[in-house]
């Protein structure tokens, strides 16, 4: 399949590299993330998955590759917890950030509502995985809790898309080696499920996001009604 084959190329050239070059450039990219605010330019869920089809590959072992995504997205937040609480608002001037400054409002007061769960809740979504940890650290949200938070969600994402890339790379592996129907239907097997959790993911975010106006317009709500 040609599909199957151009991703197999890119891997192959990945695996041309020393596994030592691997893991540490999948280690930068995660810990930049939010730690250097790369997570506009390139998600760190991209490089993760595409390490995982690695690991299928056994060049890499899967669960030293667990390890490093989640210690590296740890400490990434870590970093970014702190250059938000030594830096605060100047982050609002950075060029990539200024055009998203509602959405920075509203996440840095979903901060201070929700504190943890937002921070965990955060780990799952592009933007907000960039951006809550340096928001976490001008809000009031202490480090200790942040870090709970943090750990808990690091853990659950690095674990879960390695493996998703780790499996996609098994898929994959199949795909090659049936042809005709056979080949094609696993493709659509593996495309659609690729699309669904896409969706789902879309969805998700757009439930979190509404039910945070909801709870912004009750809280204004009751506050009017308290000033009576």
């Amino acid at each position: 399949m040609l599909s199957a084959s151009i991703v197999s190329y890119l891997v192959g050239r990945i695996q041309d590299l020393p596994a030592g070059l691997v893991y540490g450039l999948v280690a930068f990219l995660v810990f930049a993330e939010a730690g250097l605010f790369i997570g506009f330019i390139l998600p760190g869920e991209t490089a993760v998955i595409v390490a995982g089809v690695v690991a299928s590959r056994g060049h890499v072992n899967v669960v030293t590759l667990c390890v490093i995504v989640v210690l590296s997205a740890i400490a990434g937040d870590s970093l970014g917890y702190e250059i938000g609480q030594r830096y605060g608002q100047r982050l609002f001037a950075l060029p990539m950030l200024r055009s998203r400054r509602p959405a920075l409002e509203r996440a840095l007061d979903g901060l201070r509502r929700r504190g943890p769960i937002y921070v965990f809740i955060g780990r799952f979504t592009a933007f907000l995985r960039a951006i809550v940890p340096g928001l976490a650290g001008m809000s009031p949200l202490s480090y200790r809790r942040f870090f709970i938070a943090n750990a808990a969600g690091g853990l659950i994402w690095g674990v879960t898309y390695t493996l998703l890339g780790y499996f996609a790379g098994h898929a994959l592996d199949s795909i090659e080696r049936y042809s005709g129907w056979a080949g094609l239907g696993i493709l659509v097997v593996v495309i659609a499920f690729i699309i669904g959790a896409h969706f789902a993911k879309k969805r998700g975010e757009a439930l979190l996001e509404a039910s945070l106006q909801r709870d912004d317009s009750e809280s204004g709500e009751g506050s009017a009604q308290g000033d009576q």
